[in-house]
């Protein structure tokens, strides 16, 4: 069967659907699934907030009898493996559905494929690859972390119109409008984690949560980059570590310090104290080379974090930049003048990396987003 307008149109409405969850589904994507039947959706849910249950059956359990003969319109390739819960495909042959439209083919080596076969031997009539572009960037997390075995990296920056990010010495400063500030805010709710340098965690005592009314619940793991285990117990993200947790990225030296005795004893003893304290506040300290991003990001997947949002502040953007382990750019451009004292943003519009495609502009009150994106 060829794909049809209709198809397209349900499965942009699955798209959006899968959204819905973003960030919220721990090591599982967050997939939308619609169940049609004589061109009315009769079924639809997206991925449970940690990841189960998985949407093809949520939607087909609100179908019901009415899944027998249907379509069923699905983001992402349905599981063919045994996990903590049985197939997808399993359940979509179970309740009878007649045809199963796919966007994105699953590059776990555990589907990949094999949900389709099984589909198809059951009988079932199956079409992959619509919209697929739309749905791999819904999915650009779960398949950067497949794919790649590191998070998706977004690195967002704030400009002002002399081309500066803050001003040295002033802690933090408002560049960009309410309304930009509160789509900042949106993005962190969909993101695992957050990530700034300690001069950024320093300079500005950042909180890095999520204060839009209602998200406030989906705010991302925090870390920061600290190869001395500088960051202040005052600080707001240690005094609200176990409210949301805070990760600290010590330098590996530092381990050798701790568990050699470093230099000199007075060395040893300051950094193990230090990391107690941080401990004992409900910080968790990983001993990984903080400047080595293409070393932490892998250590990130490993713990399931598929997307991150580098936040600040220069030196860290241009760590990720000059790495080549930025995938999409989101950058403000405000009517702000810094003047004397500010600090040079790491890029602006006119020297954007090859390799990103601008794919849009919008604007927030009086500041201008662009976006850029790497292909996956």
């Amino acid at each position: 069967m060829s794909i049809t307008p209709h198809d397209e149109r349900f499965m942009a409405a699955a798209i959006r659907l899968s959204r819905w969850h973003l960030g919220r589904t721990a090591t599982n994507p967050s997939v939308g699934c619609l169940i049609v039947r004589d061109g009315v959706i009769v079924g639809r849910a997206v991925t449970a907030l940690s990841g189960r249950p998985h949407a093809e059956t949520q939607a087909l359990a609100e179908a019901g009898a009415l899944a027998r003969g249907a379509t069923a319109y699905v983001t992402l390739e349905p599981c063919s493996h045994h996990g903590k819960t049985p197939p997808c495909s399993e359940a979509l042959i179970a309740y009878g559905v007649a045809r199963v439209v796919i966007s994105v083919t699953d590059p776990d080596p555990r589907v990949s494929g094999r949900g389709i076969g099984m589909l198809r031997e059951a009988g079932i009539e199956v079409d992959a690859g619509v919209l697929e572009a739309e749905g791999r960037q819904s999915l650009a997390a779960y398949l950067t972390r497949q794919t790649k075995n590191r998070p998706y990296v977004t690195l967002k920056l704030a400009v002002s119109a002399d081309g500066m990010i803050g001003r040295e010495g002033a802690g933090q400063v408002a560049i960009t409008g309410p309304e930009a500030r509160a789509q900042v805010q949106a993005l962190r709710a969909e993101t695992d984690a957050i990530l700034v340098g300690i001069g950024t965690a320093i300079a500005d005592d950042p909180l890095l949560t999520v204060r839009a009314p209602g998200l406030q619940s989906q705010s991302p793991i925090r870390i920061v980059l600290d190869p001395s285990l500088a960051l202040p117990l005052t600080s707001k993200l240690v005094e609200t570590a176990r409210e949301v947790p805070v990760i600290v990225v010590a330098s590996e030296e530092a381990s050798l310090l701790e568990s050699e005795g470093g230099n000199t004893p007075a060395d040893a003893a300051e950094m193990e104290s230090r990391r107690a304290a941080l401990e004992a506040a409900g910080v968790e300290v990983v001993h990984c080379n903080p400047y080595h991003p293409e070393v932490l990001l892998p250590a990130l997947a490993t713990r399931g974090i598929s997307s991150l949002l580098v936040e600040g502040g220069a030196k860290t953007a241009r760590l990720f930049l000059e790495a080549g382990l930025v995938d999409r750019i989101q950058l403000y451009q405000a009517p702000v003048v810094i003047g004397e004292g500010g600090i040079e943003s790491p890029l602006d519009a006119t020297d954007i990396p090859s390799g990103f495609a601008h794919t849009g502009t919008l604007m927030f009150g009086e500041d201008r987003l662009d976006e850029y994106e790497r292909g996956l």
